[in-house]
């Protein structure tokens, strides 16, 4: 295999085509993505010159913005009827997450099906809850949501997937549940926490802002599937 190319063996799993991320777009790689069969992902600087991508047939999917926030930083909010639980079913939180991703770069590739798009987060959920990286969000004792994260060895903790279940969403409660979430996982031993938010995004955007994260890189996402 190329250097430079890396499989995604998960996404390969869901959609049923060899899938890669490309992580030095070279001319040389590109063109092995336009004549070898599979879905390649390139993320890249916003102000590179997306010249080569676009004559190998990428095309633009999203673009992520890394929010990053230390104790220090964190702006709490405290509602009596929020908090969090570490001990939440499977089958609770998959259920909140089906369907919950419009945002995604894969919902959002207009060459992938929905529904296998929709099953790739549903799949990287019980890979994280089997790992004990999922958290509950409860309010008034009813599981209104969860935070899927990951602790890293140098204690940066990072909030990969989330989502809030629909009959809680459009009542300003995120910021409470998150608020919970954060300040335990910096209990924990956490030194800074971060995530990664599609632009378009704008209700997590505005609800990170709210809790006192920066905004620290942005990148653009571009996908090729190559039949």
């Amino acid at each position: 295999m190329p250097e430079g190319l890396h499989p995604s063996p998960w996404d390969a799993a869901v959609f049923g085509i060899p899938c890669y991320e490309i992580t030095d777009p070279s001319e040389m790689l590109l063109a092995h993505a336009a004549s070898t069969p599979g879905h390649y992902t390139v993320k890249i600087d916003p102000l590179a010159d997306k010249g080569l991508l676009h004559q190998y047939g990428f095309y633009y999917t999203d673009t992520l913005l890394e929010p990053v926030c230390t104790t220090g930083q964190l702006i709490s909010h405290v509602h009596p009827e929020a908090c969090i639980s570490t001990d939440v079913a499977l089958a609770d939180v998959q259920r909140i997450c089906r369907h919950a991703f419009v945002h995604g770069r894969f919902q959002r590739d207009f060459n992938l099906p929905r529904d296998q798009a929709d099953q790739r987060y549903v799949q990287w959920l019980a890979q994280m809850h089997a790992g004990g990286g999922v958290i509950g969000l409860l309010f008034e004792r009813e599981l209104a949501g969860f935070i899927a994260h990951r602790m890293g060895d140098d204690q940066h903790d990072a909030l990969l997937l989330h989502a809030v279940a629909e009959p809680f969403r459009g009542r300003g409660l995120a910021k409470f549940l998150w608020s919970e979430t954060c300040r335990y996982l910096f209990a924990q031993g956490a030194v800074e926490l971060s995530s990664s938010v599609s632009a378009a995004n704008l209700p997590v955007l505005n609800l990170y802002a709210s809790l006192g994260f920066r905004f620290k890189d942005a990148v653009d996402v571009y996908h090729r599937l190559t039949a």
